[in-house]
């Protein structure tokens, strides 16, 4: 076995090994060394991302990534099958759509670093369709994926400065929850799967976040390109790559690129410079905790930060019955920075309407059936809505940065605690806290919840029998032998 030695300050270190123990342990894990616990919230994360990832059908980004994916296809035809329409495409290709429209409604989960479940769910669903596995196969997929990537992702979480010069790049370690997966269910070994990360590493993005700048929807595409460069990524692997092992021990490769570190001394040999990789999250608690069960599931189709708000305001409404045209205004405190946005003309984008506290309230008071519709072109400038997401107002406390709410999510301390005041026209006011809300890890969801919310997110597609039928399915999918006789169960 190769190692590649690290040094600091002209010192040779101890050779690592992570990029190794990752490999071996994704390659050797077996469903039934899973605990059960985390066999359901695998099973739940799955049910979640299919939910809301049929949910999207009927909308722009979705019409199109499929398009794209067809074109690329040269036309209908291949061994996997698209959540929604039942049109069959190539792996690869499926991925580019489903990992683009898994993403679309910013409805899937939130870990500490991103939005695994865009990349490790519809990877992991094709990849062991088209190979014929077993949905056992399936779920010990999905939990590789999720602790392989979250370790990798953790290792290069910017510091608060960094952050603020360049952005927080979540999807250029996406490509980890991508490959994962697919080469766990292609049985690739421990040797190659260390390929197969080399290469995510030299395929990852630059670490940066320029869609929070422009508010581009292009954001949810980058997922799509995530989940079909890991198939590309697997499938080449397994067509015989060599000498691209233990990128993650390279200070000249992934962690310290993404890093800074500029990985030279001055005199040809390689250093470790970099501060900011904190290289023992790699297999920190490896195999003994499974950080999948840290992963936040959201209950509305917004960006994480906008979900407790809107809770807290759907609480008061089920409670005290008042209507859109009842409120005087809206009072949230602490207010996050960046996401108190109304502008006058409405909103540009899916992205820029999803990120936007005030408007995703006025959403839910007009309709509080969540969905797709929330985010309809006509609706993101319906001059109704723009009024009353600007009664929607920040409180006296400093505004949150979105980041440093990161670092309390990812130091296990909670969740940022949310008051709303709703004020109304008749001179009643209510006053709300909460930090938690449904799907926080700290508050997760039951069994049943999930199901509810699954027949909201999958009605544009399944209704009545059918959804009854994919929804049990789901819920049991360690009983399917081969994934691939599910073809016609998603639409």
């Amino acid at each position: 076995m190769r190692y590649n030695r690290l040094y600091k300050d002209n010192n040779f270190l101890t050779p690592t090994t992570y990029t190794q123990t990752l490999s071996e342990y994704a390659a050797n894990l077996k469903y039934e060394d899973i605990p059960p616990e985390v066999v359901e919230r695998a099973k739940m994360i799955l049910l979640q991302t299919i939910g809301v990832t049929l949910g999207a059908k009927g909308t722009p980004i979705y019409k199109k990534a499929l398009r794209m994916a067809k074109e690329a296809n040269g036309g209908a035809g291949g061994a996997t099958t698209m959540w929604g329409t039942g049109e069959k495409l190539s792996a690869i290709n499926a991925a580019l759509a489903l990992g683009t429209a898994s993403d679309a409604l910013d409805w899937e989960d939130c870990s500490w670093t991103g939005h695994p479940a865009a990349g490790v769910i519809p990877c992991a669903w094709l990849a062991a369709e088209e190979r014929h596995r077993s949905g056992k196969d399936l779920i010990t997929a999905i939990v590789a994926g999720y602790e392989v990537y979250q370790r990798i992702a953790m290792a290069v979480q910017p510091s608060d400065e960094r952050w603020k010069k360049k952005g927080w790049g979540l999807t250029s370690w996406q490509i980890f929850a991508c490959i994962l997966p697919v080469a766990k269910l292609y049985g690739l070994d421990a040797r190659q799967i260390n390929q197969a990360i080399g290469m995510g590493c030299e395929c990852s993005t630059l670490p940066v976040a320029y869609h929070a700048t422009t508010m581009s929807d292009f954001y949810h595409y980058e997922h799509g390109y995530r989940a079909r460069d890991g198939f590309c990524i697997a499938k080449a692997v397994e067509k015989g790559i060599r000498n691209n092992r233990d990128a993650l021990d390279e200070p000249r490769c992934y962690t310290g690129v993404i890093c800074g570190n500029d990985g030279s001394n001055g005199s040809g040999e390689t250093t470790i410079r970099s501060e900011e990789a904190d290289l023992s999250w790699l297999t920190k608690e490896l195999g003994q905790r499974y950080l999948i069960m840290r992963t936040l599931l959201k209950h509305w189709p917004a960006n994480m930060w906008v979900q407790t708000p809107v809770e807290i305001i759907s609480d008061l409404v089920q409670r005290e019955g008042f209507g859109p045209e009842d409120v005087e205004e809206i009072i949230v405190d602490p207010p996050v920075r960046a996401r108190m946005w109304a502008p006058d003309e409405g909103f540009t984008s899916v992205t820029h309407a999803q990120f936007s506290i005030p408007f995703v309230i006025a959403s839910f008071l007009y309709d509080p059936h969540p969905g797709a519709h929330w985010y309809t072109p006509e609706r993101m400038k319906d001059p109704k809505r723009i009024a009353l997401a600007k009664r929607v107002k920040a409180g006296p406390s400093p505004e949150e940065s979105p980041m440093s709410s990161f670092k309390q999510f990812r130091e296990e301390r909670g969740f940022p605690m949310k008051t709303i005041t709703v004020k109304l026209k008749d001179g009643r006011t209510f006053v709300e806290k909460m930090d938690c809300h449904p799907g926080h890890p700290d508050n997760m969801m039951s069994r049943e919840q999930f199901a509810d919310r699954f027949r909201v997110q999958a009605a544009p597609v399944l209704q009545g029998e059918a959804l009854e039928k994919a929804l049990d399915t789901l819920c049991r999918i360690e009983e399917v032998e081969d994934i691939s006789t599910l073809d016609g169960l998603l639409g």
